[in-house]
């Protein structure tokens, strides 16, 4: 049996997840982003108190399927641009549409809808969320940033950058410095 999670996006979330699952006594095959399999069907009980723990942890369980298929066509693009370290050699638009074995124009017009943002917007916040963690944490340049995310050029990368956060990348990694340095004079 399948389940799907709204607002699952890290690994703390699906620790966060298979605790809850051990209390209630429920044995899972996987447990990913968005998504639980369960070895067994569950209860109705089972199921309120799952979604009562769930809640209180800030994750929702769904029920209907445009809710469903949002979170999978979420968790489909979080996982290949921040948990994955190749980008896919097919378009986005393929490769979503492959992963959900759905028409991508469908998809899109669904997510459109109920999320209010389209699937390349989204795509690109979470691109400009990546950058930002490889500023900061990697020992990565621009350039190097740029061709791991696909970007057609460094300039359509510092572009796209500033535009979501208004701030250039190297300012933004400035100010990174300059908080470690103030953090070290204290």
């Amino acid at each position: 049996m399948k389940l799907y999670i709204k607002y699952m996006v890290s690994l703390r979330c699906k620790l966060m997840v298979k605790e809850e699952l051990n209390k209630l006594g429920l044995q899972y095959l996987l447990v990913d982003l968005g998504t639980v399999e369960l070895l067994e069907d569950i209860t109705s009980e089972q199921r309120i108190q799952f979604k009562t723990n769930l809640e209180k942890s800030g994750l929702e369980l769904l029920d209907d399927k445009k809710s469903i298929l949002i979170e999978r066509i979420k968790g489909v693009i979080i996982e290949m641009i921040h948990y994955s370290d190749e980008f896919p050699k097919a378009n986005y638009s393929d490769y979503i549409s492959q992963k959900l074995n759905h028409d991508y124009t469908y998809l899109a017009n669904i997510f459109s809808e109920v999320s209010g943002i389209t699937i390349q917007q989204f795509i690109i916040l979470h691109k400009i969320e990546r950058v930002k963690e490889l500023l900061l944490y990697k020992e990565l340049n621009l350039t190097e940033i740029a061709h791991r995310l696909h970007y057609s050029s460094v300039a359509h990368l510092s572009n796209q950058f500033k535009k979501v956060t208004g701030l250039s990348p190297s300012f933004y990694k400035q100010l990174k410095q300059k908080r470690m340095s103030n953090l070290e004079n204290m």
